[in-house]
């Protein structure tokens, strides 16, 4: 398949998934224009003994993300996540880490911290078209302040990155996040899924180590009460050492 046609078939993708999510849409749902920032950093541990080959499958994340809602008008959740991995095969990595979540309003009517302890194994190889990647990760919820349980939640993520042969160093970009709460608790109110993120957008190389994405998320929240519509300003920064 050509590359246009591979890019024309995930544009109407994309617009069929959103107009979905927007067809499920309750009467009293909220809407919500939003700004995310998210810089994300991994590398290996090579440096300590590069003669090593053990270190150098061993790997770290250091991801930091700033939410803005309401419009853009106030701070609404910052994340934290550090990790670390090892490189099972050239495409597949496994990893675990630590989540610091603090969230206001309009994502909870209250104020909270969340912790997260999260694994997932990551998937990414490339093809003639592009590079497809695939990241399913599982988490372990608490939020004192809103309840005592766990909450353990599942999130898939699909993404296509798709080099413009007219455009050197950019590329078109779609994925599609699904999140599916694995149990019922005392502060997640259902099981299922409770979320879905849609983004699409450009990629840039800044450099083999730096690349930078921006575009448009849509972003589906079930909740307590009236769900949540977002849509999201996307600014993305990926650093691979």
């Amino acid at each position: 398949m050509r590359k246009k046609n591979v890019i024309a078939v995930l544009v109407l993708s994309g617009l069929l998934l959103s107009g979905q999510v927007t067809a499920q849409q309750f009467a009293d749902d909220q809407t919500d224009f939003q700004t995310w920032g998210n810089i994300t950093a991994t590398g290996n541990f090579g440096f300590i003994n590069p003669a090593n080959p053990t270190l150098k499958k061993l790997k770290w994340w250091a991801e930091g993300q700033g939410r803005f809602g309401d419009n853009t008008s106030r701070f609404s959740q910052a994340l934290l996540r550090p990790g670390i991995g090892y490189q099972v095969t050239d495409t597949t990595s496994i990893w675990a880490g630590y989540a610091w979540a603090p969230t206001e309003p309009p994502f909870s009517s209250v104020p909270f911290d969340e912790q997260r302890v999260w694994q997932q194994v990551l998937w990414k190889n490339q093809f003639s078209f592009g590079t497809v990647q695939s990241r399913s990760r599982l988490e372990q919820r608490m939020a004192p302040q809103l309840g005592n349980d766990v909450g353990v939640r599942f999130r898939e993520l699909l993404k296509l990155s798709v080099p413009l042969a007219f455009a050197p160093g950019f590329s078109y970009i779609v994925q599609d996040e699904v999140f599916v709460a694995l149990n019922s608790n005392d502060w997640v109110p259902r099981r299922g899924i409770d979320n879905n993120r849609f983004f699409t957008g450009l990629g840039y190389a800044f450099d083999k180590n730096i690349t930078g994405e921006i575009g448009y998320m849509n972003h589906y929240i079930i909740r307590r009460g009236a769900n949540l519509m977002d849509h999201i300003l996307s600014v993305n920064l990926f650093f691979n050492y």
